[in-house]
């Protein structure tokens, strides 16, 4: 407490450190304003808080990587989306929603996004279009990537089609949140063993990487299609 008295006639005071607080006096009295020491957490509780968080923290690694492990058995025999059961759609949401609510390092667009990202399952519509009827193309499809270049601002879709061929689409991408990257679609492009037609560029949107770590990125985008990818190295050209 600092405790001040003021003389009659002029300003100046004497003051005395007391350690409950402040106490201001005059000649009517007293007033005291309490200024609260900081109550310090018991050691034993401190531990305890601290092992609870080093708890939770190992609960939501062994549920993160059993969800990964899980997602990798099923999607394993969906041939990427084409021929999946309901229950295998079950088993895969299911996991989903585990590592949405696990926790991970999706926000690390700089560091974590930039690969060659390997398609093991998707609901989009048009890949699987591509995919199923590639004998239109009198081949077959081969694999199909998504490779992301942060530094570059990049994302290029490729479906291969082997020996030579190959469907790519340019796109410039952009973060727009923790988790969300924006893009807007450049050129497409059909290469043919021999020739290579060029498709007009077509729509722009948004998707929100909702996992992602060193083996396994699981994001979804504005029309609500799930895309799950394996890391499969840097950026890279695979045509």
């Amino acid at each position: 407490m600092l405790s001040c008295s003021p003389t009659h006639h002029h300003l100046s005071h004497s003051c005395t450190l007391l350690r409950s607080g402040w106490s201001l006096k005059d000649r009517r009295g007293v007033i005291t304003v309490e200024v609260k020491a900081r109550k310090r957490t018991p050691r034993t509780k401190r531990c305890r808080n601290s092992t609870f968080a080093a708890l939770d923290f190992f609960r939501r690694k062994i549920a993160t990587s059993g969800a990964v492990d899980d997602i990798l058995a099923v999607v394993s025999d969906t041939n990427r989306g084409c021929s999946t059961s309901r229950t295998q759609r079950a088993s895969i949401d299911a996991a989903i929603g585990t590592l949405e609510g696990a926790g991970n390092d999706a926000s690390l667009f700089n560091k974590g996004l930039s690969a060659t990202w390997k398609l093991l399952w998707t609901t989009e519509k048009e890949t699987l279009f591509i995919i199923r009827n590639a004998n239109l193309f009198r081949t077959t499809a081969g694999e199909v990537y998504q490779i992301i270049d942060t530094d570059k601002a990049t994302l290029q879709n490729v479906i291969v089609f082997p020996p030579q061929g190959a469907f790519v689409i340019e796109t410039k991408i952009e973060q727009s949140g923790d988790q969300r990257v924006t893009f807007e679609f450049e050129k497409a492009v059909l290469k043919l063993p021999k020739r290579d037609i060029k498709l007009p560029p077509y729509g722009k949107g948004w998707f929100d990487n909702v996992y992602l770590d060193n083996r396994l990125r699981v994001s979804k985008d504005i029309r609500g299609n799930v895309l799950i990818t394996a890391r499969d190295g840097p950026p890279r050209s695979v045509i």
